[in-house]
């Protein structure tokens, strides 16, 4: 396992310093997505450090579900971020639920009431936004403020058996109206909804809100430190209030949880907002939420990113308490670092033009040893079929070569790679046509005395395995996107490969280096191998 990022010191130093004082035994955390949506790269990040932190030090992560939206919320992405979890190689308990805690959360609320904490507020959702008052302007109390607790307990359960309508009241923490701090004027807790909920389904007409319930949640299941991004940031006051009320009132156990906020991932050339992303998805931009291009967990799995490149990601980064902006290369080149490591060497041609070898004889074919991976010889060699007819790319052949071109062109030679010496003849009716050095052959007692500058990849055309190759780039064309106008479009080109026999037989998320095109998996699901990312920077200039 992965440790979590190096350089989150800051909150390394609170962990350990708890740890030395005896406030913790054990250290918990937990990572608690919403389920409307897929998980995105800036959750791998969040991932990477919620569950590496506590492994480190011998504690645990809960996985858990902020499900107390349930308009929004669908299994079918409960199911996609618990297999985007453990797909980036961590391991966790049952999954757990905000909604697991909905008994709780309720009479916690009805003790807010009691011991004089929170309202019920019948405001209109404009009045209470206008009475909310600004940055510069204190707020302004509600009129309803000022209800009994018997008065609010009494509209509060009528709201819960369902007896009033959608945005005819919320229960409102009773805070301070002139705080500084805008998320202390008395926040809403509750809210009516009369919506069917993806686990609990027609039994609450009433939901907690996000700030009420993920606090709540913390402490329940004793989580020492809770981190979060730093939007969460002005939202920690308010975390504290209503963790010191409860505690007050025994419904909650001492020591509490405590909120950290780091910086959240920003990549250039990369939108992570949920709001862009369903725009992409809906407004049909990419192919669903998996697309390769799209910075989605389950796109990363199909476009061939690695687990631990990832890992080696977040590694990289680091934490920090400031916001910044990553280049997307660096991720890339995390892709590349894990990818040359693990992924066998394999010869495909992705832009094919015929090459005959005119004095090679009809009919013969013979196997060439061709090693899986040039640094790593105890990977071996594999056989590859050579005859008389081959693919090779465009590009290796000119009519009339530019000054540095040491490939095909007539008159001159060139070595087929692992192969033999071949000398060009020109191109007739679109093949091009060359005669072999048969003492050539790589490997040979002979080879050595055929000095040539041109080194150039093939596939035997008899024996090729003909696929489609998706050469994929950045789905976006500039560093900081604003939208749907700044689409590359050529984020995702559709080739006609010639592939060596052997990948004919390559097995789902089977990942390969094509040799000079970069990193591919094989997405079987369509047919198809996808380019991860090519074998260097191409937008570095």
């Amino acid at each position: 396992m992965s440790k979590s990022p190096s350089y989150s010191n800051f909150i390394r130093q609170v962990i350990e310093a708890d740890l030395a004082s005896g406030k913790w035994k054990k250290i918990a955390t937990r990572f608690p997505p919403e389920p409307n949506g897929y998980l995105h790269f800036g959750h791998a990040k969040s991932i990477c450090l919620n569950f590496g932190l506590p492994a480190e030090y011998g504690g645990h992560c809960n996985l858990r579900f902020d499900d107390t939206n349930p308009e929004k919320e669908e299994q079918e992405y409960v199911d996609a971020i618990i297999a985007a979890v453990k797909w980036l190689g961590f391991e966790f308990g049952s999954p757990l639920f905000a909604s697991d805690y909905f008994d709780f959360m309720y009479r916690a609320a009805e003790y807010l009431i009691e011991s004089g904490h929170a309202y019920v507020d019948s405001q209109s959702a404009e009045e209470m936004r206008a009475n909310r008052g600004t940055l510069t302007e204190h707020g302004i109390d509600s009129p309803y403020r000022s209800r009994t607790s018997n008065e609010s307990l009494k509209l509060f359960r009528e709201m819960r058996d369902g007896k009033h309508a959608d945005g005819a009241h919320v229960l409102r923490a009773k805070i301070d109206m002139r705080s500084p701090n805008m998320n202390l004027r008395d926040p809403v807790l509750y809210r009516i909804k009369h919506a069917e909920h993806h686990r609990t389904g027609g039994k609450w007409s009433i939901y907690p809100m996000y700030t009420y319930a993920h606090p709540i949640e913390d402490a329940v299941e004793r989580i020492s430190h809770s981190l979060c991004t730093l939007e969460f940031e002005d939202q920690r006051p308010f975390y504290e209030w209503l963790l010191d009320r409860l505690a007050e009132g025994g419904l909650l156990e001492r020591p509490l949880p405590q909120q950290i906020e780091f910086a959240r991932l920003n990549l250039t050339y990369v939108v992570l907002s949920k709001r862009r992303l369903i725009e992409l998805v809906e407004d049909k931009h990419v192919d669903g939420w998996d697309d390769p291009r799209m910075p989605t967990l389950a796109g990363a799995r199909r476009r061939g990113y690695t687990p631990e490149g990832f890992r080696l990601f977040a590694e990289r980064i680091g934490v920090s308490k400031a916001n910044q902006r990553i280049e997307f290369s660096v991720l890339e080149d995390c892709m590349r670092e894990h990818l040359n490591e693990v992924a066998p060497r394999r010869m495909a041609v992705l832009d094919p033009l015929k090459l005959v070898i005119d004095n090679y004889p009809a009919g013969k074919e013979e196997l060439v040893d061709v090693p899986n991976h040039p640094q790593k010889p105890d990977w071996g060699k594999r056989q590859v079929p050579f005859s008389k007819e081959l693919w090779i790319e465009q590009e290796d052949y000119k009519d009339t070569p530019p000054k540095g071109y040491f490939r095909l062109f007539p008159g001159n030679q060139v070595r087929l790679r692992y192969g033999y010496v071949v000398k060009c003849l020109g191109m007739d009716n679109g093949v091009v046509r060359c005669t072999y050095e048969p003492d050539s052959r790589s490997g040979s007692p002979g080879a050595d005395k055929f000095k040539v500058k041109g080194n150039i990849h093939w596939v035997s055309a008899p024996q090729a395995h003909a696929a489609e190759a998706r050469l994929y780039d950045r789905l976006f064309k500039v560093p900081d996107p604003d939208g749907v106008q700044d689409l590359n479009p050529a984020s995702v080109r559709v080739v006609a490969a010639q592939l060596e026999p052997s990948l004919a037989d390559a097995e789902a998320e089977q990942r390969f280096q094509f040799e000079r095109h970069g990193y591919f998996v094989a997405d079987l699901a369509h047919k198809t191998f996808n380019r991860t990312v090519s074998l260097r920077d191409s937008w570095s200039k």
